[in-house]
């Protein structure tokens, strides 16, 4: 099948544009000042500023979209086909009626009428029956048919195929059908790597270390997918979750700290290969909530210190909301189709009608890393899951953590096909699958700990991916062309499973693209994952401040708050200082203090930037002896900064430019510096901080700043001295 070309179309292009379901490109909004929460400086003129490439596509684009875009032919030219055989339409809808729509709002709403009839059901008939006259409400029906139109090219096959199958799973659901029932799972083989053993991992083969070098031989022909399409309500904030900030040492965003990290491999990869051309390029998929604030986000911090064109922007659309079990479209109002997101599984379909995965292969790229938007540990396993990837030859591998039986959180199990082992794949099991699923074979004992481990043998998934591009590209070139397999999942309002408690929709999930793997690729589908600990690459904000007070009180220990993922950076940043050698108190989970009503840690408060270090060889080269008493913070950052026998008690800040080799050795600290304040109840403070329950109180601090080009030492007394 032949792809559309992308269309060129001006960013902020009209509504006619966006329905289309085509990729558009064009030039960014000017760039502005720094970090997250730091001030900006005045934007430059719009023609000198670097430019976001902008890949906005409908997240499903209909496949008569498709043919049509390729033969030249517009979707509105389609209405003439369908204009023919208006005849049950317009025994619903009155002729003067019909005759205000567009000729693409009478085309998707004949296509909906045809089914509806056809179906026997009339389930949507409050949608488009009993009309009133022309000259009542006339625009409110355009519109209406404009959004059935917009919905109707937005998914392959059009509205009536997402209503197809919409009711066939949403009587599954009602009948309790088991999504499983072909399946036995069993615990499947992974690779299992730990930071602080130095010890070969017997089935990976590899260290830790010798995992994460391998990556970074092959970081440089890597691309990187953000999936932000969610606000962050569940957390108690109105923003956009990745303008959130991750630590009040630095207030530096999760979108600033991904943005660093990928800009330190990629010049870790221009070191290893002597190549300056080397450019890893980001694309962010957002939805119509958090499209423009996550555009605006990048134009106030110029775009985070990347080049012009090295992040594109692909947008999802929402899916119409069902409000019951035959279907029916919820109207949030007469005249208007309610809309709910359909799921980060959206992505995978995104990436392909966009075009990037095939020009990411035409440029010679091998893998591609898929990340969520807050979970700022897990980008430090990017590296070793990729040389994982490398030594196993793996078409995917998943991220994974131990998991506690019962946790909320998806599992990896490998699924065996009663019948036929063609369809026996490795794959995400939602928690609340997974527990029945055990339950009905074997023991029967469903989602309980292993006694050995306490964890259960099921490893968790972090949803955090690595695929193998050449695989990928292959995987969505299929019939499906990248849309994977949706569900359903109603919340009822009684035990007869007839009525919701309110409207639910299609859903579709990232993590199940090993379906899509198996489809087009059979038993040669080669599907792994890496298991890391915990401390190191998961723990995200998720939750409330409130809901994660709840989780405490019921004697949860991983409530995934804005609190408790701060406090967990801290604690992964005190172990990786004890394994290089620093002498620093590390956080068990007896220290833990409760401030808010959420456990974290006492201190010390330790940031490594990216800037400074990515890889474990560069901390263990870059810091060595000293010490850090646990009422400390301390943030380091440079990539030639060399730190020495430390002497810290209190707060210290060091920031090195580009080409600035500052080696300290010896510094002695001693103040005041921060400390953790509880708001008080009541306390009128912005969102974005009544999220955590505190503030970050910044007595004294010892702050070097070094920008220009040299080398430099700092001895006992804290002096700069140039030494060149």
């Amino acid at each position: 099948m032949t792809r559309p070309s992308p269309l060129l179309l001006p960013l902020l292009g009209g509504a006619a544009a966006l329905a289309s379901g085509f990729a558009k490109s064009s030039p960014f909004l000017p760039r502005g000042g720094g970090g997250c929460g730091a001030s900006t400086s005045p934007s430059p003129a719009a023609s000198s500023a670097p430019s976001l490439a902008s890949a906005s596509a409908q997240s499903t684009a209909s496949a008569s979209a498709a043919k049509s875009a390729t033969s030249g032919t517009s979707l509105s030219s389609t209405s003439s086909s369908v204009e023919a055989d208006v005849g049950p339409a317009l025994e619903v809808v009155s002729r003067p009626n019909w005759d205000l729509l567009s000729d693409r709002g009478k085309a998707a709403l004949s296509r909906l009428i045809l089914w509806d009839l056809s179906s026997g059901g009339h389930s949507q008939r409050h949608a488009y029956a009993d009309w009133p006259e022309v000259g009542i409400e006339d625009q409110g029906k355009r519109e209406l048919a404009e959004q059935i139109a917009d919905l109707d090219g937005s998914y392959p096959g059009g509205l009536p195929e997402y209503l197809s199958k919409a009711q066939r799973l949403l009587k599954e659901s009602a009948d309790g059908t088991n999504p499983f029932e072909s399946f036995v799972a069993s615990v499947p083989e992974g690779e299992s790597l730990s930071y602080e053993d130095p010890h070969a991992n017997a089935h990976a083969g590899m260290t830790f270390a010798q995992a994460e070098e391998a990556g970074l031989a092959g970081i440089g022909d890597t691309a990187f997918v953000l999936v932000a399409g969610g606000l962050g309500e569940r957390l108690g904030y109105g923003g956009i979750k990745l303008g959130l900030e991750t630590n009040l040492l630095t207030n530096k965003c999760y979108l600033e700290v991904y943005a660093k990290y990928i800009q330190a491999m990629q010049r870790m990869a221009r070191l290893k290969t002597g190549n300056d051309r080397v450019r890893i390029p980001l694309v962010i998929m957002t939805s119509d909530d958090t499209d423009p604030p996550t555009r605006q986000l990048l134009a106030d911090h110029e775009n985070f210190g990347f080049d012009e064109g090295q992040v594109t922007i692909v947008k999802q659309d929402k899916v119409a909301a069902l409000s019951n079990v035959d279907a029916g479209l919820s109207l949030a109002s007469r005249w208007v189709v309610e809309t709910k997101p359909h799921g980060h599984g959206d992505v995978h379909h995104l990436l392909y009608r966009s075009g990037l995965v095939d020009k990411w292969v035409e440029e010679g790229r091998k893998h591609v890393v898929f990340l969520q938007d807050t979970n700022a540990l897990v980008i430090n396993s990017v590296l070793p899951t990729l040389g994982v990837s490398v030594a196993k030859g793996f078409h995917m591998n998943s991220i994974c953590i131990p998991r506690l039986a019962g946790e909320a959180a998806g599992a990896i199990a490998r699924l065996e096909h009663k019948t036929d082992p063609e369809k026996s794949l490795v794959i995400n099991v939602e928690y609340n699958q997974l527990d029945p699923l055990l339950s009905s074979q074997g023991d029967r004992l469903g989602d309980v700990p292993d006694p050995a481990t306490g964890y259960s043998p099921y490893p968790g998934n972090a949803n955090n991916l690595v695929l193998e591009l050449n695989a990928y590209a292959k995987t969505l070139a299929g019939e499906d062309r990248g849309v994977v397999v949706e569900f359903v999942n109603p919340k009822y309002k009684d035990d007869t499973r007839t009525e919701f408690k309110k409207p639910t929709r299609l859903e579709c999930m990232m993590q199940d693209v090993p379906k899509l793997f198996q489809k087009e690729m059979g038993s040669e589908a080669n599907i792994g994952f890496t298991t890391f600990d915990r401390w190191f690459t998961f723990s995200p904000a998720k939750n409330s401040l409130e809901a994660g007070v709840e989780d405490v009180k019921k004697g949860g220990t991983a409530p995934g708050t804005m609190s408790s993922a701060e406090s967990d950076k801290y604690v992964q940043n005190q172990r990786k200082l004890k394994f290089a050698g620093v002498d620093v108190d590390v956080t068990q989970e007896v220290d833990l203090v409760p401030v808010a009503g959420i456990p974290v840690t006492p201190g010390p408060r330790i940031i490594l930037c990216p800037g400074f270090a990515i890889t474990q060889r560069e901390v263990n080269e870059k810091i060595s002896g000293g010490k850090i008493t646990k009422r400390s913070s301390l943030v380091l950052e440079g990539e030639d900064l060399k730190v020495k026998n430390l002497d810290l008690d209190g707060a210290l800040v060091i920031r090195t430019g580009h080409d600035c080799d500052v080696t300290v050795d010896g510094l002695v600290v001693r103040n005041s510096g921060y400390e953790i304040a509880e708001i008080p109840d009541g306390a009128d403070v912005p969102e974005e901080v009544a999220i955590r329950g505190y503030t970050m109180v910044k007595h004294e601090v010892m702050e070097i700043i070094i920008n220009k080009p040299g080398k430099y030492h700092i001895g006992a007394d804290g002096e700069v001295r140039q030494v060149d």
